[in-house]
């Protein structure tokens, strides 16, 4: 069925715009009856939106657009606003409105009047258009530039327009280069780690909460988190530095002075008051890494400084505020830290709400080609020279990178070590197929070294099997079990330290003699090396 020509119109009387009174307010642009006097905008039905409070003024309008277009039907519909600047009561006494007046889309051509109206009803409006509530188009009109007698000006916004397409497709590229900043520029393949992103990506602009950055030593969190502070500045989302530092390199006095500060006097050697990594991450970004390396007291003072902006530096009586955003990183479980109580729970709890786990690189094969290439290219800018792959050096290497014999156990620093000392080493900016062997040589010894050499507990009992080797002999040791090796060995190195069972006892038994009435250290000790066949004489013979 066709529409007849003409619209209908919704509009709020504009208690202020629409105000007038007199001749002379024919001087004077009134949206809603200027409205109805253009000449190509034909309003065949206007409702307009008013409280009884202003039946006075509805009465002259709708006189005025009787005398201006006789053709149109003006209706009045009263929303009974208490406060018009209640987004609530406004949304709310509207939404009502689009049941009561059920326009027919297939017979009526509906535009809602967004000119007149508080901020808030004109957001309303939009919203309940936008939604299809009203069934219609948006209608804006303007007053004339410069003659007052002229009708101004009118547009029609339809919100099905393709050019509302057009910026939907600049926020996907928004975040088409936000993802690609938080890869460093790295077109990634592993559909693992791009999913990463794009979840890192929807967080870090809008949360300002604590993130938690786990993954395995080179797997590039540090990277990461400078790029969401990359991210958050291009958004103006953070005004402040972003400040790093690396846990397992401060403890103790050490680590509270570097996190929190110190007055000057706190401490032997503090001459001059120091503000801290907290205060100098004031307003921007702070990344702790290896965050499960900070004492128990430190953990308790970022908690607090995270909970409530303020903390106590070294020395001083007086706390100060810092304001900033944390991101921590760690290649240790700390939930299994919290469980052997080198770790808190509540600062856990504080920090876990957005953890992100970052694969290594044996986990994103994929990716080793493209990060080649970023390597290659990031090497060229630092030095200043351009070096390439032969292609037959550029598949050896490869190859050999994502086949069972690349470990790459220190990751994606393996990797720019490797392809540092490629560049290095290359001739006329060329790295040839021998480059690439003499490189796979060099990673293979460097990762069997690794397989072969002891973890520091498997060291620790090698040197205890020695020491009591040399005191009992091979086949005695083999009878021993495990257990009392361990016990053993502190045994013999504690006497060894002293010249008497007696001094040796009281280090030993400094807890337990402590609860007995009298002390025998030496008779304990005695018969504890006699269980071995040992004494004290023999313990010392072979220092």
């Amino acid at each position: 069925m066709a529409k007849p020509k003409g619209f209908t119109v919704v509009s709020f009387l504009g208690t202020q715009l629409d105000r007038s009174s007199g001749r002379d307010r024919w001087d004077f642009w009134r949206p809603n009856v200027a409205m109805c006097q253009h000449e190509d905008l034909l309003v065949k039905r206007l409702v307009l939106l008013t409280d009884r409070q202003f039946t006075k003024l509805y009465d002259t309008v709708v006189a005025d657009i009787a005398h201006v277009s006789p053709e149109t039907t003006v209706e009045r519909a009263d929303i009974g606003l208490k406060d018009p600047w209640d987004f609530e009561e406004v949304f709310d006494k509207l939404y009502r409105q689009t049941q009561r007046l059920a326009f027919d889309p297939e017979r009526e051509d509906v535009l809602v009047h967004m000119t007149t109206g508080t901020h808030v009803a004109q957001i309303c409006l939009f919203l309940l258009t936008e939604t299809r509530h009203f069934p219609a188009r948006l209608l804006q009109t303007g007053p004339p530039r410069s003659n007052h007698k002229e009708v101004g000006t009118w547009q029609i916004i339809d919100l099905d327009l393709s050019r509302f397409d057009r910026l939907a497709q600049r926020f996907a590229q928004e975040r088409a280069h936000g993802q690609s900043l938080l890869k460093s520029g790295i077109a990634t393949r592993s559909p693992s780690f791009n999913e990463l992103i794009t979840q890192v990506e929807r967080v870090a602009p809008v949360s300002k909460a604590p993130m938690l950055l786990m993954g395995p030593t080179g797997a590039g969190k540090s990277q990461l988190a400078r790029r969401i502070y990359e991210l958050k500045q291009q958004r103006h989302q953070v005004a402040g530095p972003f400040v790093e530092v690396n846990c397992a390199t401060i403890r103790g006095d050490g680590a509270h002075s570097a996190l929190f500060g110190h007055k000057r006097g706190a401490f032997t050697g503090a001459l001059q008051d120091r503000a801290g990594l907290l205060r100098s991450a004031n307003g921007g970004l702070l990344f702790l890494d290896e965050i499960g390396e900070l004492g128990l007291d430190e953990q308790a003072m970022l908690l607090r400084a995270l909970e409530e902006k303020r903390f106590l530096p070294l020395g001083s009586d007086k706390e100060v505020q810092g304001d900033f955003q944390l991101i921590a990183g760690t290649n240790r479980e700390l939930g299994s830290a919290v469980a052997r109580g080198t770790f808190r729970e509540d600062l856990l709890a504080r920090i876990n709400l957005w953890t992100f786990r970052l694969p290594g690189l044996r986990d994103r094969i994929e990716d080793l080609e493209p990060n080649v290439d970023y390597e290659l290219e990031r090497w060229s800018q630092q030095v200043g020279r351009r070096v390439h792959f032969s292609a037959e050096a550029r598949q050896r290497y490869l190859d050999f990178a994502g086949s069972g014999d690349g470990h790459w156990r220190g990751n994606f620093r393996d990797l720019n070590g490797s392809i540092t000392r490629l560049c290095t080493l290359a001739h006329a900016g060329r790295i040839t197929e021998a480059d690439v062997d003499g490189e796979i040589a060099r990673l293979r010894a460097d990762w069997q070294r690794d397989d072969v050499a002891p973890s520091p507990a498997a060291a620790a009992n090698a040197h205890d099997d020695d020491l009591l080797a040399a005191l009992l002999g091979e086949e005695r040791l083999a009878a021993i079990d495990r257990f009392d090796r361990v016990q053993l060995a502190e045994v013999v190195r504690c006497c060894r330290r002293h010249r008497s069972l007696s001094a040796a006892g009281r280090e030993l038994f400094a807890v337990t003699r402590q609860k007995r009435a009298t002390a025998n250290d030496a008779d304990r000790l005695r018969k504890y090396l006699a269980r071995f066949g040992l004494d004290h004489a023999a313990v010392m013979a072979g220092t």
